[in-house]
């Protein structure tokens, strides 16, 4: 673990190599991370405040019960990457890609998540209330016991992603991609009965 401040202010990380780093405890405030690269760094109960993780790319880093207010993600990538447990409050999320990975107990109330791109990300039990994610690109995650109270998934592309704890009496879903199963799903979730066709 680190053992240097508690507290990283202002510094310019662009372009920094960070794999293999490993932190806890440490707060950030306004650290430059644009086009920074992290394999393997790890970040514990770290918090970040108007941090720029703009075009950033992060392969098998973890950022548990770590607190975002007022980063910026634009363009940024994370794969196979692991946010357990962690806030974000006022953050930017412009065609951030997140591929893979555990997003579980994450807290995204009311993130703008429009412009973003998630697939095949675990995201159990996070909290979505309120997320604005018209016309994203949302597959094949697993958002099993996430909470999705006044979400605005309209147009979004839902294809493969486990919809058993969206209510579509309390989330927008107009014009959203859909499969069969998830049809079904949302259906029942309505109380209301899939039949086999009547017979002639």
């Amino acid at each position: 673990m680190s053992a240097g401040p508690a507290e990283v202010r202002g510094a310019d990380w662009y372009g920094e190599d960070l794999s293999g780093q490993e932190h806890a405890g440490l707060t950030f405030v306004g650290v430059d991370l644009t086009e920074a690269t992290g394999d393997g760094a790890v970040f514990t109960e770290c918090t970040f405040r108007d941090c720029r993780f703009n075009l950033s790319r992060h392969t098998d880093a973890a950022f548990l019960n770590c607190t975002f207010t007022g980063c910026s993600f634009f363009d940024a990538t994370f794969t196979e990457c692991k946010f357990v447990g962690s806030t974000f409050d006022r953050c930017t999320f412009d065609l951030l890609t997140v591929s893979g990975g555990d997003w579980s107990f994450t807290a995204l109330r009311g993130a703008d998540l429009a412009r973003a791109t998630l697939s095949g990300v675990r995201m159990r039990e996070a909290d979505l209330t309120g997320v604005r994610a018209a016309g994203a690109t949302l597959l094949g995650l697993d958002l099993s016991a996430a909470s999705l109270e006044d979400a605005d998934l309209s147009g979004a592309d839902l294809r493969g992603s486990d919809l058993s704890a969206v209510d579509p009496r309390t989330v927008e879903l107009a014009g959203a991609q859909i499969d069969v199963p998830q049809a079904v799903v949302l259906v029942t979730a309505l109380g209301l009965h899939v039949r086999p066709d009547v017979p002639e």
